[in-house]
């Protein structure tokens, strides 16, 4: 098995990888070819098919398993394979999970650190929304620790969703324990809930992309409806209360151009949106950074409106 991580510019390599996209394309001349992007548990690699009418290129879809053969270049920056090669490849010639990106992290182990912050809160209603999902719904709790927190972007593997999470709890806890203004069993309840709605906006891998009720909904809404679902439940649930909460989770991506509904109206859900877009922006950087060896600059970002390099040191 060679890895996509592991390949270098100018060999020639025959391996079977997950065809994670198909487009069909013309080149300015008008001669058809496909873009493909291929998947293991390491990355993703572009691949180009100039010639698929070619009679080595045998017939298959998007989400099949293919063994391709071709030439690793540089474009841009980036490597890229030019394929010569497709056959479709049979069960049993792969492991699937050799072709799921995931968290380099213990899962097992991340979520019981999430339980020990469910553990600490002491408001009864609060931790009884937290338990519904967290500790007593064992369909939920094996889907939030599968998932990715995102398509592509940040933490877009398996086990990103409860990695991102537990990231943005660490940072709350620091905002907590430095501002005195901050009601602490809100603001981790808010965390720990702010991205539940993804379980549902997301596919399970291989596929990893929008559900319909993704597309038309989105994560902020669907985890509201999750959350008035556990508020429901529970006797006597203050109104105030339930009303903070959503909004802190309707509020977290800060701005209503960013998908947010509101803006943040609480300090709480001031410190949830710094601390959700601190993660999401630093995870990116890790992704993109990843791989790279030197301080070349790697051309304008269109997230961060900017250039890229590393530190010299």
């Amino acid at each position: 098995m060679r890895y996509i991580d592991g390949l270098h510019e100018g060999e020639t390599i025959r391996n079977i990888y997950l065809c994670k996209g198909k487009r069909s394309a013309e080149t300015r001349n008008g001669k058809p070819y496909d873009n493909l992007l291929l998947q293991d548990k390491t990355g993703t690699l572009d691949g180009k098919v100039w010639d698929p009418n070619s009679q080595g290129i045998a017939d298959y879809d998007e989400k099949d398993f293919i063994e391709v053969y071709g030439e690793i270049i540089q474009y841009n920056g980036n490597l890229q394979m030019n394929i010569k090669q497709i056959r479709k490849a049979q069960e049993g010639e792969y492991n699937p999970a050799d072709y799921m990106p995931t968290t380099e992290k213990s899962v097992d182990r991340m979520y019981e650190e999430l339980l020990a912050y469910i553990r600490q809160i002491s408001n009864s209603y609060l931790k009884q929304v937290l338990e519904y999902y967290f500790v007593n719904d064992t369909e939920f709790i094996k889907s939030f620790k599968e998932h990715s927190a995102a398509k592509t972007v940040h933490h877009g593997f398996s086990g990103g969703l409860l990695e991102h999470t537990l990231s943005v709890l660490h940072l709350c806890e620091y905002f907590a324990g430095a501002y005195s203004i901050l009601n602490r069993d809100l603001l981790y309840t808010a965390a720990i809930c702010h991205d539940i709605g993804k379980t549902k906006e997301l596919s399970a891998f291989p596929d990893n992309d929008y559900t319909d009720e993704g597309q038309l909904i989105g994560h902020i809404v669907i985890g509201i409806e999750m959350l008035n679902d556990a508020i429901r439940s529970i006797p006597d649930f203050p109104e105030k209360l339930a009303n903070e909460l959503k909004h802190c989770v309707i509020a977290h991506h800060g701005e209503l151009e960013y998908g947010s509904p509101k803006k943040p109206a609480l300090a709480e859900a001031l410190a949830l949106n710094l601390a959700d877009n601190a993660d999401a922006k630093m995870q990116t950087l890790t992704e993109i950074f990843k791989g790279k060896t030197g301080t070349d600059w790697l051309g304008y970002n269109r997230l961060f409106e900017s250039n890229l390099r590393k530190t010299s040191i």
